[in-house]
């Protein structure tokens, strides 16, 4: 898994840098891997602006302004608030994309309606001042903690390699 998380590491780097694109990363589940991974590639300085790690609900709120109300409705593992993690995390940066990360990784902490493995990704892009494009995804991963760890990093720089909205 390192070698492939490696290349696509190096594959966003390039595409990055061919657009002249900056991106920010706001995870949760995964612990700052995102942006470990990112900033390994030698030069990441050059396309990696900040990344920010928001794991409890408080700190999603008070790090990257997920509305308590978002939470409260919705839950910390939900489209809504990795969507508003994507918005915090770019708005609080000079970056022109954005991934969030927010999920289940176990072994512990799964519910019936959230189990473990479950996981929300939300993607943004900037155009000037404002934020305009979305994406986001549910995956239901397996696997153990360090597996799922492994795999929400994996989503997370495919979905920003070649994303422009």
């Amino acid at each position: 898994m390192a070698a492939t998380l490696q290349s696509l590491s190096r594959r966003l780097a390039a595409d990055l840098l061919a657009r002249r694109a900056r991106i920010a990363v706001a995870e949760s589940c995964t612990g700052g891997l995102v942006a470990a991974t990112c900033t390994s590639v030698p030069g990441s300085s050059m396309w990696f602006d900040c990344g920010i790690v928001a794991y409890n609900a408080a700190a999603k709120s008070e790090l990257l302004g997920v509305p308590s109300a978002t939470i409260d409705a919705c839950g910390v593992v939900s489209e809504a608030t990795a969507r508003a993690m994507a918005e915090g995390v770019l708005s609080r940066s000079s970056a022109d994309l954005s991934v969030a990360v927010t999920g289940v990784a176990g072994p512990d902490g799964g519910t019936p309606e959230v189990p473990v493995g479950t996981v929300w990704f939300a993607w943004a892009c900037r155009r000037g001042r404002a934020i305009d494009t979305w994406r986001t995804a549910r995956h239901a991963l397996d696997g153990g903690r360090r597996r799922i760890r492994n795999r929400c990093v994996e989503i997370a720089l495919k979905g920003l390699i070649g994303f422009t909205g």
